[in-house]
């Protein structure tokens, strides 16, 4: 126990120790300030020049949103027919089938929106060609696009007044050869030199110690594996993920996996105070993350080990903690503390199955995903952290009676509009699917086309609820991990977590950009005596209990009927 309580330490510390550097070598970068990394100009030069972009155009947050979007809409119709058509395209040494429309679309859309949330197994659905030109492409590239949206916020924050938000293109490209590319070698060097495969060879054969001829998938997954955690993407190379003990073979790689997953969500929340010459805020900002990540990461590792009530009513001993649905090779410990991490910053990677995990570790997970703000994805989490400062600025501001300001410029009835939507959109697409996922599976007859709801639960009760609002939850926060028990490659939930997938993605990215490029564009009002300061500690619990009481009226209900009713139904 102390063991895997100091590798949980370890595993912190080295993040802190590689994110808190890059910060400020991010906000350096962005801001076109010298950085050791110049060496790329050329190449980025020569992408330029072949894309015909001009690099030193300005843009205006309209134009810089209609870039991002016209972008995201071409890869979506290239990977869609990739992967329905892969059985025909080679690097398939499996003979991987083509992908039906509807799990197509689900697969494309996911990977577009950095969720990877996959209704088919890794190694046996998705060719090698699949798998590496397309998947592992967006998943750079998914990534690049939630930066560079969160770079174009710290742009027009940073200038006093300005319609300039920086250059989308220029955004994308540095966020790849700069930030990307370069970890991700290391990492995919890491993994290979620990056993994970990295070769294009086709399915390996050996002789168990039953005797039993078992086929083991292999292919370039080390490469795949390491821009799925840096990215924040999560998408598994096999159907295990990260359980796999060729995706994650021992305790050096899952350190390698956790920290990679962190340290870019960590290092987008301090470069932004480096970048907008607010360096406390930054700070202040990560201390409310980081004790919102404490509030969910301390109970679930105490739920894990403290085992199953049921196993221990039958007189079975449990010393390790709960270990149904976890790796041995990693331990309960570690895995409560990679279930706090992966749906947090929405990376939704598993190094154990969350659907065995303890009823409480559930609610924990879902609720870690339903506030989606505490460092966040790529880019995003501090997207969705500025829509509720922006709403804890707004109620401050009432309370003090005086006009509500944000950096030197006031927030006024059209971005609080922007920041209402955007916060009730989340409890929508997630409640709203819940609870037409339950009326379809309760009502067969009147969904023959949802291809046998009553087949989607393995445990219809309180579980099997956990199991429907898992899934929107995931979908809403890109995040794409499951309550696996879930049979989710149907038409019916193909095509309503893809559209969720969809909003839950995009529509949160342009409410903040268009409330930055708003405010940028208003005169700036100088400091005085009766500012709200919001790089105070006041301040950063102000958000935090905007944050806590926003989620808890939004999605208690739906909890006490899930994994809360399931927690004490367990206990009778």
């Amino acid at each position: 126990m102390n063991t895997e309580l100091s590798g949980i330490l370890v595993s912190f510390t080295i993040t802190l120790l590689i994110a808190i550097p890059l910060g400020k070598y991010l906000a350096k970068m962005f801001a076109g300030e010298k950085v050791w990394t110049d060496f790329m100009k050329p190449i980025e030069s020569g992408i330029y020049k072949l894309s015909g972009i001009n690099p030193n155009q300005p843009m205006n947050w309209k134009q810089f949103l209609k870039g991002m979007i016209t972008l995201n809409s071409l890869w979506l119709i290239y990977g869609f027919f990739m992967l329905m058509y892969q059985d025909k395209l080679p690097l398939n040494p499996d003979g991987n089938p083509g992908m039906s429309a509807d799990l197509a679309f689900n697969s494309i859309v996911s990977f577009v929106a950095n969720t990877n949330l996959q209704h088919y197994s890794g190694e046996t659905g998705a060719t090698y060609l699949i798998q590496h030109f397309v998947l592992m492409f967006l998943q750079f590239t998914s990534a690049a696009t939630g930066i560079a949206c969160a770079v174009a916020v710290f742009k027009a924050l940073h200038d006093k007044t300005t319609t300039d938000v920086g250059n989308f293109w220029v955004y994308l490209v540095r966020a790849i050869t700069r930030l990307l590319l370069p970890l991700s070698v290391v990492i995919a060097l890491i993994l290979a030199f620990n056993g994970t495969p990295a070769s294009y060879a086709g399915k390996d054969q050996f002789i168990s110690m039953q005797g039993d001829t078992v086929n083991v998938s292999r292919g370039p997954a080390a490469q795949f594996i390491a821009i799925k955690h840096l990215g924040t993407n999560g998408g598994g190379w096999f159907g295990a993920n990260s359980a796999h003990p060729l995706e994650n073979p021992n305790y050096i790689t899952n350190i390698t996996e956790i920290v990679s997953q962190m340290i870019i969500p960590i290092a987008m929340v301090l470069a932004f105070g480096y970048f907008i010459r607010r360096k406390k805020l930054g700070w202040v900002i990560f201390g409310v993350m980081t004790l919102g990540m404490f509030m969910l990461m301390i109970p679930t590792i105490s739920s894990e080990l403290g085992g199953n009530p049921a196993i221990a009513k039958m007189g079975i001993s449990q010393t390790t903690g709960a270990m149904e649905g976890k790796e041995v090779r990693i331990g309960p410990m570690a895995t409560a503390y990679w279930s706090t991490l992966t749906t947090i910053v929405s990376t939704g990677s598993v190094n154990g199955m969350h659907d065995s995990t303890m009823p409480l570790t559930g609610l924990w997970q879902m609720l870690g995903m339903m506030i989606n703000s505490f460092y966040g994805g790529c880019g995003v989490g501090v997207l969705n952290y500025l829509i509720y400062l922006i709403i804890a600025v707004f109620i401050s501001g009432l309370m003090v009676g005086r006009t509500p300001e944000f950096l030197g410029h006031k927030v006024e009835a059209r971005e609080v509009k922007i920041a209402a939507l955007v916060t009730l959109l989340s409890p929508f697409l997630i409640l709203a699917g819940t609870a037409l996922s339950s009326y379809v599976f309760t009502n067969h007859g009147a969904a023959d086309w949802a291809v046998k709801p009553s087949a989607w639960l393995n445990n219809p009760g309180y579980h099997g609820f956990s199991e429907m609002l898992y899934e929107n939850t995931s979908s809403n926060a890109n995040n794409g991990s499951g309550f696996e028990g879930l049979g989710d490659n149907n038409i019916f939930w193909n095509v309503s977590t893809g559209l969720i997938i969809l909003l839950g993605r995009f529509l949160p990215i342009v409410g903040p950009v268009a409330i930055a490029g708003l405010l940028g564009q208003k005169k700036f009002i100088p400091e005085s005596a009766g500012t709200l300061k919001t790089d105070t500690i006041t301040f950063g619990m102000m958000t935090l209990a905007v944050i806590l009481v926003l989620n808890a009226l939004s999605y208690f209900p739906a909890l006490v009927l899930g994994p809360i009713a399931e927690h004490f139904s367990m206990l009778k």
